[in-house]
């Protein structure tokens, strides 16, 4: 029988093992936020006001634990957030240092997407996939990539649709 107390409290361990590099990495993305938009008055004001800033410090704790492997806790809070800032960030996705989503309503972000670093979207983006692989029997083919890779300091605008796992938009574009 599993020890599911003790496995609880190892991974509640691990995730505040983990706590000063989110807060770091989430230091990064305010700046990234600031130093993008010129409404700003201040850092205070992104971390208090901004949706896209609430979206992306739950996507990093979430992220951090589907890496540590809990089961649903990651996608509830993902839910969490999208229902509270119309931002959708599959915990699964990949992100990179300095990231900012501006206004950020209608945002989707899927589960392979894989994002580099100083990376900037507007409202309305979505990374999602183009279709999705059938086997044999017609069920869906898991674990593969199927959202787009957006590499180094790239800016996406306003509504932009950017589908598919081969898909790669290349660096400063």
């Amino acid at each position: 029988m599993a020890d599911y107390e003790a496995r609880g409290e190892l991974i509640s361990k691990q995730l505040l093992e983990k706590i000063p590099a989110i807060r770091h990495v989430l230091s990064k993305d305010v700046e990234a936020a600031f130093a993008g938009d010129p409404s700003v008055s201040n850092r205070d004001e992104i971390v208090f006001c901004f949706p896209g800033l609430e979206a992306v410090t739950i996507y990093r704790i979430a992220h951090e634990l589907v890496r540590l492997k809990v089961p649903f806790i990651p996608r509830m809070m993902s839910e969490w957030a999208h229902k509270q800032t119309g931002i959708d960030i599959h915990p699964g996705a990949r992100i990179g240092e300095y990231f900012f989503i501006d206004h950020g309503t209608g945002v989707v972000i899927g589960e392979t997407c894989s994002i580099g670093n100083h990376v900037k979207i507007y409202q309305g983006v979505t990374l999602g996939a183009l279709s999705f692989a059938t086997d044999a029997n017609g069920d869906l083919v898991r674990g593969t990539k199927r959202h787009p890779t957006i590499e180094d300091h790239v800016v996406i605008y306003a509504n932009a649709t950017i589908l598919g796992g081969n898909t790669t938009v290349g660096h400063h574009s």
